[in-house]
């Protein structure tokens, strides 16, 4: 499949042509101005909130190769393609919003990107147990996400309601992406660059999808996360790869969790690097 750098090996995409996009510039992340009267009388802007710039590890020159591909689609990434020993954290959902992992996000500067879906984000329906056992803790607001999003973690889109989108037609998968993409523009000030489907599993509608949204890459992962740090491997030597994208779920007790995990990696003599400006590169 042509643009396509590693499936991740628990994703079942649906066969058909997967093309890299022209290079797009990150926009920077920034929060949503609130007109005020000014002394005139007229609205002014309030001042964007400080937003703490991205942590983590940034590429050195020519140390990542190039997300092969042509057509217009989004790449689909599921591992960056550098022999550095890198890696990367993104974690899912929102359903528990554990207030410990925001302080740790912000006060050790760690790198992760979030990829928030409304219905966990809002408490409808009923959380989803894959990643582990789920509960509402603090759901129904924002004002988590904004908290990360100042702490200098970047808030992706991963839809409204979290469907198989493989089984929904290109209307209603645009629905569910460009919905998700103008509500965090809306709650966070900055719409979605990156783009991470449900399970892992989309086709071609999805990606002319994406596209039509804003996204100019569909991020899949590597390696699952599970509860108490353990890393569930999708290779047989069950080691880190350099490259990899590790795959975190908003679950109870992810602070420690977390704080485990970030011990492991760096241990294992692994860096935690900075995704947007590595996905940057590799489309360079």
């Amino acid at each position: 499949m042509a643009g396509l750098v590693v499936l991740a090996a628990s994703c079942a995409p649906a066969r058909g042509p997967v093309t890299a996009p022209a290079t797009l510039t990150a926009r920077p992340h920034g929060g949503e101005s609130t007109p005020s009267a000014g002394p005139t009388g007229r609205p002014s802007p309030t001042p964007t909130p400080a937003v703490t710039a991205p942590p983590g590890v940034k590429p050195r020159a020519g140390e990542v190769r190039t997300i092969a591909g042509s057509g217009g689609l989004p790449p689909v990434v599921s591992m960056i393609p550098t022999k550095r020993k890198v890696v990367f954290l993104t974690i899912d959902d929102g359903w528990e919003q554990d207030p410990g992992f925001v302080q740790q996000v912000r006060d050790e500067r760690v790198p992760v990107t979030v990829f928030a879906m409304r219905d966990a984000v809002e408490a409808r329906g009923v959380p989803d147990q894959a990643g582990g056992t789920a509960r509402y803790v603090g759901a129904g607001k924002w004002d988590y996400f904004r908290q990360l999003r100042d702490a200098g973690a970047p808030v992706e889109s991963h839809t409204l309601t979290h469907p198989d989108l493989r089984t929904l037609g290109y209307a209603a998968q645009r629905r569910e992406i460009c919905g998700s993409a103008q509500l965090l523009g809306k709650e966070l000030g900055r719409r979605p660059e990156l783009f991470r489907p449900p399970y892992g599993s989309y086709n071609t509608d999805t990606l002319r999808a994406a596209k039509s949204c804003g996204m100019d890459t569909v991020l899949l992962w590597s390696a699952t996360v599970q509860p108490g740090g353990k890393i569930a491997y999708q290779v047989p030597d069950k080691k880190l790869r350099p490259g990899d994208i590790l795959l975190v779920h908003f679950r109870p007790g992810l602070a420690h969790d977390f704080r485990v995990l970030v011990n492991k990696i760096k241990r294992r003599g692994f860096a935690l690097g900075d995704l947007r400006a590595y996905l940057d590169a590799a489309k360079s």
